[in-house]
């Protein structure tokens, strides 16, 4: 079975392009920073994980994907390798989503935006987003429609 399960928040905005087939289909990219369990000395507080998304899925993704953004990923493990010009090989590790979730509401994800900031700035290489509860959060009796992320 090959079967994966993330959750973490967008490191950039995703990124899509076309292939080349008579029928386009869309291949978005983006990268996840999904925080460690446990932290040592001198190591990384969290992993980076490259996402592909295609289709539907993709189109998804680079319409309402947003660089900060908490999301959950299921998918499945995928290696591939290819030889440059020069003949050299190269590795990648993806995740190739088979479903892709909001993991927090619009008004969370503005107020976390504008709290911490860019990601890619020098205060926050170290731990990629702030030190809050990570799941889903829990919607009252009293809850607006501006509060869904769609």
């Amino acid at each position: 079975m090959n079967k994966v399960i993330l959750m973490g928040r967008l490191t950039r905005d995703p990124e899509t392009r076309y292939s080349q087939s008579n029928e386009p289909v869309a291949i978005t990219r983006y990268t996840l920073a999904v925080n460690r369990p446990f932290k040592r000395e001198g190591e990384p507080d969290a992993d980076f994980i490259n996402i592909v998304s295609l289709g539907k899925r993709g189109e998804f993704a680079e319409k309402y994907f947003r660089k900060g953004q908490m999301v959950a990923v299921v998918g499945r493990l995928q290696i591939r390798s290819w030889d440059d010009d020069q003949g050299k090989r190269h590795w990648i590790t993806e995740v190739v989503a088979e479903e892709q979730h909001f993991a927090e509401s619009k008004a969370s994800f503005e107020a976390h935006r504008t709290s911490t900031g860019p990601l890619d700035t020098p205060q926050n290489n170290s731990t990629p987003f702030s030190e809050e509860p990570e799941g889903f959060y829990p919607i009252d009796d009293n809850f607006d429609d501006e509060d869904l992320p769609f």
